[in-house]
């Protein structure tokens, strides 16, 4: 069952897919320093067709590791990881399909359901100047915030779940 997106999640199916990295989830959480080689080699490969493809990759690259951090630290054991990456227009779309427990899918639903809240950007400026004590889902309230990112939570099953994020970067980077 999908967590209903933010306003802004892009409605069609006009995102075309560009890139795939599909692995055991237990060979991406064997290295910490799989979350920026992931990011890096994907920004790269997208980036080619930007205006300005430095700025773009650098700006994905940064997005896209903040999110392949938040799925490292589920730690589960088993089960497949996969990022997907489309594009419609100025919007990408990074799909993060992997196995996690049931504590880590409502870390995920709770995670997903306060970028959506109202005063997300104040709790993010809070937490920055020490008001709140960051937690775990800062970096996806960051995304939200700073990106203007868009973020839903589907259900795959088996113990597995998409984090679905539209990111507006193509504008961002003009």
């Amino acid at each position: 069952m999908p967590i209903e997106a933010e306003h802004n999640i892009v409605a069609g199916n006009n995102f075309r897919g560009m890139i795939q990295i599909d692995m055991h989830i237990a060979s991406f959480h064997s290295d910490w320093t799989h979350c920026d080689y992931i990011a890096t080699y994907l920004a790269r490969a997208i980036s080619h067709n930007r205006p300005d493809s430095v700025l773009f990759s650098n700006l994905f690259s940064s997005a896209l590791n903040e999110l392949l951090e938040v799925t490292f630290r589920t730690r589960h054991i088993g089960g497949a990881f996969a990022c997907k990456v489309s594009r419609d227009g100025e919007t990408d779309r990074v799909e993060l399909t992997f196995a996690c427990g049931a504590e880590e899918r409502r870390f995920f639903e709770n995670a997903v359901a306060r970028t959506q809240e109202g005063d997300a950007r104040g709790r993010y400026l809070s937490s920055l100047s020490g008001d709140v004590a960051p937690g775990r889902d800062m970096m996806l309230l960051e995304l939200a915030v700073n990106y203007h990112a868009a973020l839903r939570l589907e259900d795959v099953g088996d113990d597995t779940i998409r984090l679905v994020v539209d990111l507006p970067l193509g504008g961002l980077a003009h």
